[in-house]
Order: C-alpha cells, then structure tokens, then sequence
C-alpha cells in the first residue's frame, strides 16, 4: 500500500475533459458503458480513450454484459481495466477472465458498516474491488459517501492478505483527504465530486481534487 493513492477520474463525456485528467496526473481514466447520464457508446469512447498519452490506462465500467462481448469490446477500445459494476459475483470475475486477459476491477456496493458474506472472496478473484455507495436505482455516480472510519474494521482482514482497493461513492475535493486517511486505498475514484454540471468536468475542480489527495502525503 502506498502511501498517496493513484486518481482514477472517471464517467468522461468529452475528450477534452480526458486530456486534463491525463495532464494533472491522473492514473486512470474512466468511461461509462453501464448506464446512467454519463453512459458513451464505442465510437464516443473510443474518440475519449484516444485523448489519453502513454502510461495513463483506460477503465471500461460495464454492466451485466456477457462476458465474452465484454473481452471483444474492451479488446476493441484498448482498455487496460475492465471495471465491472453491475454487482458482480466472484464467478462473474472467473468468467470474464477466461476471456480477458487484462485486469480486472469489482465493485461492491455497500450500505452501512458491514461488507456482504462474499466480499472476501471478491477480492481474492479481482485484481481490486471499486468499494462504492449502494443507492436504489443507480449503479454510481450518485455523489453519495461512505461511512469510511466505520468501515476500516470490516476491510482490516482484506486490507491484511494484501487486497487492492479502490476507494469511490461521493469523493470530492472536500472530502478526499479525510476519506484516504481513515481506509489508505491504493486508487481514489471520483465521478460526480468534480464536475460543474452531470457528465462536464470542472478543471478547477479536477485540479483541487489532485492537490488535496497530494496534500496527504505532505501531513506525513
């Protein structure tokens, strides 16, 4: 575990908006495929992903597609993540890496302070678990926060073997920081917390969101 997470800013609309990510450091950067607002098709995607310069991956959120559709499209797109967020299951994971061979991302919709009965298996099959708000109706993007001090016991076991997590639900520049000190993630993945308006993102917000993440190594 590192001691500064890496960013993912994600549910990108415009290639622009990609270009700035990559520019203020971001590790990763995200497209939509599950549904809601933010929701590209391949072509819109791929002009998205094309923006981005070497060493900054693209993540594909996907919802309950079929698993080999899923490795063609995400093969197609030059993804590096495959980010899986319509509940999946730890066979969903088995399944989809019989097909693809990148990585592999689970999220794990949670409400409260407890984790469901297969969280542990989930991320012993994923290559990390995208840790995020469950709300009624909504897959993400909701802006919704998690109980992060309330949750460090539950995740202390999976934390302990070693497991990668990725850390989102309603992080902002506000909030950030607070939230890496209570869990350490390896990945803090913001959405909704940085744009002006759904799907358009703020520079300035982008910027101050990369700032207050640094700032938590410079209290160190």
């Amino acid at each position: 575990m590192g001691c500064v997470p890496e960013i993912k800013f994600c549910g990108m609309t415009r290639p622009a908006d990609a270009r700035m990510a990559a520019e203020l450091g971001a590790a990763y950067v995200g497209v939509v495929f599950a549904g809601g607002p933010r929701r590209q098709d391949d072509a819109s995607a791929a002009a998205i992903l094309a923006a981005l310069p070497a060493g900054v991956t693209g993540a594909g959120v996907f919802g309950a597609d079929p698993a080999p559709e899923l490795a063609r499209r995400a093969s197609a797109l030059g993804l590096g993540v495959v980010q899986l967020h319509g509940d999946p299951s730890p066979r969903d994971v088995r399944a989809l890496r019989e097909s693809w061979k990148g990585v592999i991302w689970a999220a794990l919709r949670v409400q409260g302070t407890e984790l469901p009965a297969m969280a542990g298996e989930l991320f012993a099959v994923a290559d990390a678990v995208v840790l995020d708000a469950k709300v009624e109706g909504a897959l993400g993007g909701t802006g919704t926060t998690l109980p992060w001090r309330g949750l460090a016991a539950a995740l202390a076991p999976v934390r302990a073997r070693g497991a990668r997590l990725v850390l989102a639900g309603g992080l902002r520049p506000e909030n950030v920081a607070d939230a890496i000190r209570a869990l350490a993630p390896d990945v803090v993945d913001v959405s909704s917390g940085i744009e002006s308006t759904v799907g358009i993102k703020d520079p300035g917000r982008m910027r101050a969101f990369r700032d207050a993440v640094r700032s938590v190594e410079e209290a160190r």
